[in-house]
């Protein structure tokens, strides 16, 4: 890489990610519209399913968002019956949000996202791993370097 001869779009690393989380969105999109959910709630959802009972601030910090982006998308899963929200007793300022039997009930519902992720790339589960591994290692040196 030389100051002179900057790198063609398809040599970087940016365009790469970029294109392949598009790439998953339109893969996941008529699967999540089947759900009734979008992209978005559908992370929400899989990081309260990982820990349900979460503040707004932790599920924040899990989706490296900030809380003033989750309160509005929490708000509308609340909406949708998915989630409820409820002031934490010992703090009123944190809003603590739990699943509900139906945001629950979408955890397995939403199993073939990744089996069509899967079957469609043509890849290993062991290579995904690996190649998810690898993205995070990026975006992590990045982030700490941003911090």
């Amino acid at each position: 890489m030389s100051p002179s001869r900057p790198l063609s779009l398809d040599d970087q690393l940016c365009f790469g990610l970029y294109g392949a989380s598009m790439a998953v969105g339109r893969l996941y999109k008529p699967m999540l519209d089947e759900l009734g959910i979008t992209y978005p709630q559908y992370l929400a959802l899989a990081a309260l399913w990982e820990r349900d009972a979460q503040t707004v601030g932790m599920l924040a910090d899990r989706l490296l968002l900030d809380p003033s982006t989750v309160t509005p998308l929490v708000k509308r899963l609340a909406g949708a019956g998915l989630v409820n929200r409820e002031r934490n007793p010992a703090d009123e300022r944190q809003v603590i949000v739990r699943l509900t039997p139906e945001g629950l009930s979408l955890r397995e519902r939403s199993s073939c996202l990744g089996e069509r992720l899967l079957a469609v790339s043509g890849l290993s589960i062991t290579r995904l791993r690996s190649l998810n591994d690898e993205v995070r290692a990026v975006r992590d040196a990045l982030a700490g370097a941003n911090g």
